[in-house]
């Protein structure tokens, strides 16, 4: 599970069993995990985070989302 991107409490990464999945993000604080996709930005599994910081993590997502699908094609070879 290559670790992306971290940013503040926030561990972005991608899952190798995800290869057939459409490019998408894990995000995890603690014991928490969201899934957002990344081609629209939009969340997928919310993992127990609170409406409040999912939103600051969809910004995170949005903001830095070109970087993200870089990593993820360059990860999954698509």
């Amino acid at each position: 599970m290559p670790t992306v991107l971290i940013a503040g409490p926030y561990r972005l990464f991608f899952v190798s069993l995800d290869y057939g999945e459409p490019p998408h993000v894990h995000v995890q604080r603690e014991r928490l995990v969201a899934k957002f996709w990344l081609d629209p930005v939009q969340l997928e599994k919310s993992g127990g985070f609170k409406a409040y910081e999912l939103n600051l993590i969809g910004n995170l997502i949005q903001e830095n989302r070109e970087y993200l699908l870089e990593r993820w094609h360059e990860f999954f070879g698509k």
